[in-house]
């Protein structure tokens, strides 16, 4: 979905024809004694099954068409110029009701031709304003509607609620860092219940895009290149968000899965770009994120991806959205436009005439609700009528819509707790929390010498350099949280009372870093060479220096139009920081650099000469306090990179489950990462011995344990992530070299030793076969172990 700029080319307003009778307690029918019968549909005891078809054969086919739209950009039309939601507007606007509500949490909504995506916009409601607008707004639709069907209220909720003051969590692919899908639970349990005080009860999230292209601005939005990492990462999210059965308990919202499917491998790096994917490489490295949720737990909302794949937009695939979704998956929810997709079937695919015809593509293809706002479903009413949408397809799409209201128990209480909206709001619980998911997401990729962790007793003078050791970007999709601790103001409180820290901005890459600004202007030479000067010299009086390095949200973002870009065609650091750390580390002085950043940026030269070399990505709202933790060793760095890190663009795509043609070898080059997928040292050191099978040889049917020794050989507790590999020695369709299957972050004592037991299943052994049916197919398996995709002890399984 997107934040953005767009004009509105059509009435809001799902449909001129009104039903007689509006109040809903006038749709209940009148008894022969004068009493009215409370109707099927609104007893909390009947079947959902029972109280769907109820309701719908009492709806209208403008109130059927009016669930399957939503509001954003004209929300003026339901609101007072103050902003306040306004029945009598709203029912004006929508007299047949209204299905959606986006993003209730913008004060106005992105008015038609503002400039900036909003970006100059008054700052969004808090807590207390949107539960107070939602509750309005259910109201109406509860009471001033014919037949009192609540709404969906959606939010953003990438890494956290993305709303003023919500706690925020690292970036996705930090997250992803931690190799922890139990603790992406808590982090989204805790975004769910902020989002749920407020009164939402679906977000668009999480992302389970599978990313192979650094230079795709959304890389940060991901779980990174891995599809079983992606998996995890998204199945922990979904049971946070939205546990694990239905109905939906109080403190819980649906989850919208995104963006199904190809979007993380563009052409060019550019997004939206084509998918140019074959069904064979879909089904292996794209689909199981989105097969493996849908199947396993109870998700009822998919959004469709912006791109096509072999000719054909993902919201005008009804092969992808119908017969694998539906079809092979058994998936029962909705499908969710993006933001403007279908418009975009018109503007950007060139496919269609008008949104009219990219409608009536759009609903046959399989998208059941058009976000954010009505603009080709506009027309479904008349679509019907002509005979260019059947009643079936309306109804199905509606259907849909209802299991999840019901499912979700709005119709019992719609309503948010207002009194508690604030307080269960950033708590001191989900700040403690954040700061655990920000230390665990750090990944520590070179320590020479054994730099870190810094002894303050050994400091009396510290340099911070960096802008955004000062001034902490946190990301894409987020709000303005309670309180952002910076570097700086972290090694402040560390140094106080025992060594001296001076502050340099050392390097400025942008002239302000707005994600939503169009226009990203980048710091002129002339100011960076002084602000490069005034560091070297705060540097040469310290003891030691902290670097903060990388990037920021102006320049790696979701590039949502022409005039909003974000994808980039080059790896390296933005502006002169190599520069910048080529002086400092002339001084000789002991240096630690610190990456804060969404895309992974081929740091060759910091690899090389930098003495200590953290990956940080982009860590939320305590991305201080936790690379102060690590940095004094209060905590012992246990992240892995859930990408593989390239040396440049040339080498691109640089994804580690390669196929063995691959990358055989450039003439004057390298073909291997700077640092590979599952990476990551501590301070610690570890020994993972080879994988032991609980038996040799097993049948296509079987499973087979897998044990592995993981030890800790060093002299300070500390995580490793023991990851299990596989390889399909022999098939008859070519096979990844290595494919991750299973893997667990152990926490272990100096000289602690543990076996970690994983199960491999069929299909964990299983491929896409020539006639495209998944199989296992006999023959030998090497099963690898160790702490990246790179160092790993293997032996040989059988399989008859």
């Amino acid at each position: 979905m997107r934040n953005f700029r767009r004009i509105a080319a059509l009435a809001i307003a799902a449909t001129a024809l009104t039903p007689a009778i509006a109040p809903a307690a006038l749709a209940q029918a009148a008894r022969a004694d004068g009493k009215t019968e409370r109707p099927l549909y609104k007893d909390a005891g009947q079947p959902i099954d029972a109280r769907v078809d109820d309701l719908l054969g009492r709806m209208t086919l403008e109130e059927k068409v009016a669930q399957l739209v939503a509001i954003w950009l004209k929300k003026d039309a339901i609101q007072t110029p103050a902003g306040d939601f306004d029945p009598a507007r709203a029912s004006a606007a929508f007299p047949n009701g209204l299905g959606m509500i986006s993003r209730p949490s913008d004060r106005k909504g992105v008015a038609a031709g503002t400039a900036n995506a909003g970006a100059d916009v008054a700052a969004n409601r808090g807590p207390v304003e949107t539960a107070t607008y939602i509750n309005a707004a259910q109201k109406w639709s509860m009471e001033r509607t014919r037949l009192g069907i609540p709404m969906i209220m959606h939010e953003e909720a990438l890494h956290g609620l993305v709303a003023p003051g919500a706690t925020s969590f690292p970036q996705s692919i930090a997250l992803a860092s931690t190799w922890n899908p139990g603790l992406l639970e808590k982090v989204f349990s805790v975004a769910a219940a902020e989002a749920r005080a407020r009164g939402a009860n679906l977000v668009l999230a999480p992302v389970v895009d599978v990313a192979r292209d650094p230079r795709w601005g959304r890389i940060e939005e991901t779980y990174g290149e891995d599809p079983y990492l992606v998996s995890e990462m998204g199945l922990a999210a979904i049971r946070g968000f939205q546990g694990t059965t239905l109905p939906l308990a109080r403190d819980k919202v649906f989850v919208t899965l995104k963006h199904m499917t190809g979007h993380g491998q563009p052409d060019n790096g550019t997004n939206v770009g084509p998918a140019s994917l074959g069904e064979r490489t879909l089904r292996e490295d794209f689909f199981p994120p989105f097969e493996n949720a849908v199947t396993q737990l109870p998700v009822r909302a998919v959004m469709a991806s912006y791109n096509e794949i072999d000719g054909i937009p993902s919201h005008a695939n009804k092969w992808l959205l119908h017969d694998v979704l539906r079809g092979e998956w058994g998936f029962k929810g909705a499908v969710v436009s993006d933001y403007f997709a279908v418009r975009e079937l018109v503007t950007r695919h060139k496919m269609f005439k008008d949104v009219k015809d990219a409608g009536a593509r759009a609903i046959d293809a399989g998208v059941d609700v058009e976000t954010p706002d009505g603009e080709g479903f506009n027309f479904l009413v008349q679509l019907v009528r002509e005979g260019k949408v059947s009643q079936g397809q309306i109804d199905n799409a509606v259907r849909r819509v209802l299991e999840m209201k019901f499912e979700g128990g709005l119709f019992e209480n719609p309503y948010a707790d207002v009194k508690l909206a604030a307080r269960r709001t950033n708590t001191p619980e989900a700040i403690a929390l954040a700061r655990q998911a920000a230390r665990e997401s750090v990944v520590l990729l070179k320590n020479a010498n054994g730099l870190l962790p810094l002894d303050a007793a050994g400091i009396k003078r510290m340099a911070v350099i960096g802008t955004h050791a000062k001034d902490t970007p946190i990301g894409g999709y987020s709000d303005v949280p309670n309180h952002v601790v910076s570097v700086l103001e972290a090694m402040q409180a560390e140094g106080k009372g025992k060594f001296q820290v001076d502050y340099s901005e050392g390097v400025r890459l942008t002239e302000g870093r707005v994600w939503a600004q169009d226009k990203v202007t980048r710091t002129d030479a002339a100011t960076n060479d002084r602000l490069r000067a005034d560091a070297v010299a705060a540097a040469k009086d310290a003891d030691v220096v902290v670097m903060v390095l990388g990037g920021n949200e102006a320049l790696s973002r979701e590039a949502w139009a022409d005039e909003h870009l974000g994808d980039s065609d080059t790896l390296d650091l933005p502006g002169p920081q190599d520069q910048l750390a080529r002086e400092i580390f002339a001084l000789g002085k002991p240096v630690v650099v610190i990456l804060l950043n969404g895309r992974p940026y081929a740091v060759n030269y910091l690899a090389e000469k930098a003495p200590a070399l953290i990956e940080g990505w982009y860590l939320g709202e305590q991305t201080g306090n936790a690379l102060a933790d690590v940095v004094f060793g209060r905590f012992n760095p246990g992240g892995k990179l859930p990408v593989s890190i390239a040396r440049g663009v040339g080498q691109l795509p640089i994804y580690y489950n390669r196929k063995p043609t691959a990358r055989r070898g450039y003439l004057f080059g390298d073909t291997t990462p700077l640092y590979p997928f599952g990476y990551g040292l501590s301070y610690s050191t570890f020994e993972i011995g080879a994988p032991v099978l609980g038996a040799g040889t097993i049948g296509v049917a079987d499973k087979v344990t897998v044990k592995v020794d993981v030890a800790n050989t060093g002299k300070r507790a500390g995580d490793e992530v023991v990851q299990l590999y596989v390889r399909d020695d022999e098939a008859s369709v070519t096979r990844p070299l290595i494919e991750l299957k299973r893997f667990q972050r152990v926490t272990l004592q100096p000289g602690e030793r543990k076996t970690v037991s994983f199960e491999l299943t069929p299909r964990d052994l299983s491929l896409w076969n020539v006639q495209m049916k998944r199989v296992v197919e006999p023959g030998t398996f090497t099963i690898s172990a160790g702490p990246n995709s790179v160092d790993l002890k293997s032996t040989t399984l059988t399989v008859r």
